[in-house]
């Protein structure tokens, strides 16, 4: 049993997400679900006790509720900062693991919100580097340094091209590299996951998209080839709680 009194929540208080939650549980009342978010993750950014102690009674909304799956989500993909609630967030381990099933359920019918459920199922599966950086690959960007000379490079993955370049700022993106997609074969862990789960929802700009981040590019300035999401993931991944 959660002991509500001493889950505070993004404004200090203990006694308004109880409320709230029971008002959702009982309709779907848009108000009520825009002041719940609002408590339970502030400006989209950290989450609170509260978030954590309501995350079972969202999950078992959230087959049947977008707002509910959307605010979990939300909830989930900050579980990575420093919030101090490991102990709330080992307590609502079966309820995560339903969400798991939901989220990948709902995958599986090709919604409109197909890009962030995806994110979100990162999330659950405590990928949240690559939940917190991945694009939708129309127009997405990866900036790092050359492991061989340290020239900053960047990586273009969209409709306008798939190459390694050196940015300029007056000339744009100049001497171009192809970058090389990984094969489905050469995909391991999380990226064969990921794109696997693309592939099978019928998602082929982002199993592409994939296929490429997680292959290799050439520095236009040596010639040395890398790992394009490795080299990103090292230089770009926050230190985790």
């Amino acid at each position: 049993m959660v002991n509500w009194a001493q889950m505070y929540d993004c404004y200090g208080d203990v006694d308004r997400v109880p409320a709230l939650l029971e008002t959702v549980e009982l309709e779907d009342d848009a108000e009520a679900w825009e002041r719940l978010g609002y408590r339970l993750v502030l400006e989209h950014d950290l989450v609170f006790p509260a978030g954590f102690a309501a995350l079972p009674r969202l999950i078992r909304l959230a087959s049947r509720n977008a707002r509910a799956r959307g605010l979990a989500g939300a909830i989930l993909r900050r579980a990575a900062g420093h919030h101090g609630c490991d102990d709330l967030l080992a307590d609502c381990a079966e309820s995560i693991a339903e969400f798991r099933e939901v989220l990948d359920r709902h995958l599986q019918s090709r919604p409109v919100d197909y890009l962030v459920t995806f994110l979100d199922l990162l999330a659950v599966n405590e990928e949240y580097h690559w939940s917190a950086v991945l694009g939708d690959f129309t127009d997405d960007f990866y900036h790092l340094a050359c492991p061989n000379c340290a020239v900053e490079v960047t990586i273009a993955i969209g409709d306008h091209g798939r190459y390694s370049a050196i940015r300029d700022w007056h000339l744009g993106d100049v001497d171009r590299r192809g970058l090389r997609p990984a094969s489905s074969e050469e995909l391991s862990g999380t990226a064969r996951w990921m794109h696997r789960t693309a592939v099978r929802d019928g998602q082929e700009a982002l199993a592409e998209g994939i296929a490429h981040l997680f292959g290799k590019a050439e520095c236009p300035h040596c010639a040395g080839v890398f790992d394009i999401a490795g080299e990103y993931a090292s230089a770009n991944c926050p230190a985790l709680r």
